[in-house]
């Protein structure tokens, strides 16, 4: 019936129905439209309108086909999120042209769409769309033809994790994206990627982690289908080893600034040393791999930062110039003890800019357990071993088979030998002795209290 809204669960409510052993809706079993879903989800009684610069926009088109009972009543913002919403067609191509002339950002993730062609459909009919988010929608195994790829032509921003979509597919996407600026391609189950004829020159970010990309001749394929790429994530690809020359990795990455290899397989010094290759590397992210496994945690951070002398940030934290100065003198006595042949081009290069360091002294700062001390008690002298960790109260319970006293008939005072001062009467029971900075060799003066 034209002009009325029905309202159907969105994504948590129909996966609360799905809890409960419910019979899944027909409409989300078959999927939904784009239309349906932006009509519902965006209705004024869905959706109200709220003034303010960006919180949303009534969208009145000027030219709008006949029979389209919701062309004035959308408050559509430019930022479209719908996820979770059962689509899997786009529905009627001039409705979305009416409802989203304005609309820049478009998430549909985790939907139903797995034909290119109807996601062709709903792309193309929203001109000054830039980003768009497509993870975890049902696309392995689906061909993209190059007409249908031309629809994305002004996306910048393009998601597209955890679709198993082929490489062929983005590859295509790349040549027909000719502004495209970010591409994620997490969780794809990637092991291999083929090089392209058509580079794509504007790409800046390229997010690959949880793939299986353990060949860094895989890796090496990025390098010419990206010239401009700024950023490499590529976290959890169990990657082995980086096997280029000093040579073709200044030429491989030009314009890398920022690499991220967290959990990586990378187990030789060598591998992080030719990251020193990149030019323009100044970031670097490199947890949870074999290399590192047995050092410190300060050990780890120290001998990365001496080995990378161009990064400013490791890990996520800013490098200091005081900070780096301090692992590079780390560096040169952590291998003070290596063989000659053992030691890295690193170590001979800041041995000439600090000159060979000696060890530093190694000073216990825990505090004493034990000390020997005489125990006078009128003109009586013993030498007793005491421990430092009880309190007054337990040293007089050990004094009572020395001296013949009670614990409670004793007044004690610590005289230390190197000291000016007179004895100080330990008169605090529950103070602990350490507290004293008791030494070999002082006294432990026991008089008996007056009757």
């Amino acid at each position: 019936m034209p002009g009325t809204l029905w309202f159907q669960p969105l994504c948590s409510e129909v996966e609360a129905v799905h809890r409960d052993g419910a019979m899944e809706p027909p409409e989300y079993k078959n999927g939904r439209t784009f239309v349906e879903v932006i009509s519902e989800k965006y209705s004024p009684e869905n959706f109200p309108y709220r003034r303010g610069p960006g919180m949303g926009v009534v969208v009145v088109p000027t030219v709008a086909p006949q029979g389209s009972p919701m062309k004035d009543r959308l408050n559509l913002p430019s930022v479209l999120v719908l996820n979770c919403c059962g689509i899997s067609r786009a529905g009627d191509q001039a409705e979305i042209a009416a409802f989203c002339s304005h609309v820049m950002e478009l998430d549909l993730s985790h939907n139903k769409l797995q034909d290119w062609h109807e996601i062709s459909k709903i792309v193309s009919s929203i001109p000054n769309l830039e980003f768009l988010n497509l993870s975890s929608n049902p696309l392995a195994g689906m061909t993209l033809e190059p007409r249908c790829a031309e629809a994305f032509s002004r996306v910048r921003r393009l998601v597209l994790n955890n679709t198993q979509v082929s490489w062929d597919t983005v590859l295509l996407l790349t040549r027909e994206i000719p502004e495209l600026e970010e591409l994620f391609l997490c969780l794809n189950e990637y092991s291999s990627v083929s090089a392209s004829s058509v580079a794509c020159p504007t790409l800046r970010l390229l997010h690959i982690t949880d793939n299986s990309l353990q060949d860094w001749a895989e890796v090496r394929k990025f390098g010419p289908m990206f010239p401009s790429l700024d950023t490499l994530v590529m976290a959890n690809n169990n990657l082995a080893s980086i096997q280029d020359n000093k040579d073709i990795l200044k030429r491989l990455f030009p314009n890398l600034r920022s690499i991220n290899l967290h959990n990586s397989g990378l187990n030789r010094w060598e591998d992080i040393e030719k990251l020193n290759f990149f030019p323009k590397l100044e970031e670097v992210r490199l947890q949870g791999i074999p290399l590192l496994q047995t050092y410190t945690n300060v050990e780890r951070r120290s001998l990365m930062i001496a080995q990378l002398p161009a990064i400013s940030l490791l890990n996520g934290s800013v490098v200091s110039d005081s900070e780096r100065e301090d692992a590079e003198r780390f560096f040169i006595r952590y291998h003070l003890d290596y063989p000659e042949e053992e030691l890295p081009y690193r170590y001979h290069i800041l041995v000439t800019k600090y000159g060979k360091l000696e060890p530093l002294a190694e000073i216990d700062l825990r505090p004493r357990c034990r000390a020997q001390v005489e125990v006078h008690c009128e003109e009586k002298v013993e030498q007793l071993n005491i421990r430092l960790d009880q309190t007054v109260a337990e040293l007089k319970k050990q004094l009572t088979t020395v001296v013949q006293l009670s614990a409670n008939s004793m007044r004690i005072y610590y005289i230390d030998k190197c000291s000016a001062f007179g004895p100080e009467e330990m008169k605090y029971n529950t103070r602990a002795l350490h507290s004293y900075s008791i030494q070999d060799g002082d006294e432990i003066l026991v008089v008996p209290k007056a009757k």
